[in-house]
């Protein structure tokens, strides 16, 4: 038996009406005022209903086998652009004076028009040389904002149990204040070199690019035994494709195309915290 989920911010009974009709759905259960499961529903009308639902500014997912939150073991997700509002490097540049040229590569870079992360990682991080290290408090306190709905993803999943992991091809100083802030039970991002109180343009160690995101998940999967049907991953560019590529619950996340194309699920209007009513309670 498959059920469909419909979210949306402003959810209403017509739209989830026209949609049940064309999914030939066997019922229907509200979830709450934003979301609905549509039970026994055709897979055979997948193209029209994601039509429908694009037209309609509706986010859907199909759940073949509806399972608890608890029966997941991991929870792992991007930083820039999904778990938080913005791309960090772009707004440290614009402290500059420099957001233009760094964005151009970094909106590249998560088309998948850029294969090489690491390099156009580098060239961005090269524009930033002699920015000033208080540029990235200014960064974190007055433009980086949670998503809507991340607090309550987070805290879900973990009261549920699931390990929760911040895997970036950011920064640190930005993932370790959101583990602390979250109660992320693992980080993983780059470092970026400062000296006399400036960035010098270079970033130390090993790059955290799509490869060693996905290594870390796969890491975090074997130490807790999670199958990839125990695995939730959300990100929104190509970097993080190889990383989704573990999870059953890939998650796109107001996502660039090439990452819509490969996932198993999208949201595209509704917070977060929408993923939880993909499980039964």
């Amino acid at each position: 038996m498959t059920h469909l989920i419909l979210q949306a911010p402003n959810l209403n009974a017509a739209d989830t009406e026209k949609i049940a009709a064309i999914a030939q759905a066997g019922g229907l259960q509200n979830i709450d005022n934003t979301a609905v499961r549509l039970l026994d529903v055709d897979p055979g009308e997948q193209a029209e209903v994601a039509q429908c639902c694009a037209t309609l500014g509706i986010d859907y997912a199909y759940i073949d086998r509806p399972a608890r939150l608890s029966d997941c073991k991991v929870l792992a997700t991007d930083m820039d652009s999904t778990l938080i509002n913005i791309e960090c490097i772009d707004e440290i540049a614009d402290m500059v004076g420099r957001k233009a040229e760094v964005a151009a590569i970094t909106e590249a870079a998560m088309r998948g028009e850029i294969s090489d992360f690491s390099e156009s990682l580098r060239r961005r991080v090269g524009l930033l040389a002699g920015v000033p290290a208080a540029a990235l408090e200014r960064v974190y306190t007055e433009r980086l904002r949670l998503n809507a709905g991340a607090e309550k993803l987070i805290a879900s999943a973990k009261a549920a149990g699931l390990k929760t992991m911040l895997v970036s091809g950011g920064f640190t100083f930005f993932t370790e204040r959101l583990q602390q802030r979250l109660g992320l039970d693992a980080t993983h991002a780059n470092v970026l070199e400062i000296q006399n109180g400036a960035l010098t343009g270079k970033v130390l160690g090993d790059i955290v690019d799509a490869q060693a995101k996905a290594d870390h998940l796969r890491a975090l999967a074997q130490d807790t035994g999670a199958s990839a049907d125990q695995i939730i991953a959300l990100g929104d560019g190509a970097n993080d494709l190889k990383m989704l590529a573990l999870a059953h619950y890939s998650v796109a996340y107001r996502a660039k195309p090439v990452v819509r194309q490969q996932t198993n699920f999208a949201l595209n209007f509704s917070g977060l915290d929408a993923v939880l009513n993909w499980f039964n309670a």
